[in-house]
């Protein structure tokens, strides 16, 4: 697959796809924490419908999602020359920040984040894109 929509993943919300080639590049459209069942990571809602929403196990899973959609092109986290993070709350920072340095050092790609109103779902702290350089094969 060189683009569209990933088997196995959250189907997306809107008509677009998980990824898009050009040239030598692969932009992966706005990634959340949503399963392919449409539930989300980092989200408990207990008997009382309390809701605790976790930041990092929301970075986690938006980052790992990020890096499948990559791997079903051939391409990894290791290839993501920038990323743009959408958080609902500032506040939230700290612990998005904590888990995106286990993924990304100072070799990695450049970073823009910023705060949004709203993202798709209550449940949503976080959303990420991401353009990645992964040359396309020469001919045989």
């Amino acid at each position: 697959m060189t683009e569209g929509v990933v088997a196995g993943r959250a189907v997306p919300r809107g008509r677009f796809p998980h990824l898009r080639r050009a040239g030598d590049f692969l932009f992966v459209s706005g990634t959340s924490s949503r399963r392919p069942d449409n539930s989300f990571e980092g989200v408990r809602v207990d008997a009382m419908g309390t809701t605790d929403l976790d930041i990092r196990a929301q970075t986690r899973a938006v980052i790992e999602n990020i890096d499948a959609i990559l791997r079903s092109v051939g391409a990894g986290l290791a290839d993501c020359v920038d990323v743009t993070t959408f958080l609902v709350n500032m506040n939230d920072f700290g612990g998005y920040n904590a888990v995106y340095g286990e993924y990304f050092g100072f070799d990695g790609p450049t970073r823009t984040t910023v705060a949004v109103h709203q993202l798709p779902h209550p449940h949503l702290l976080i959303e990420m894109k991401v353009t990645a350089f992964y040359p396309q094969p020469g001919p045989a």
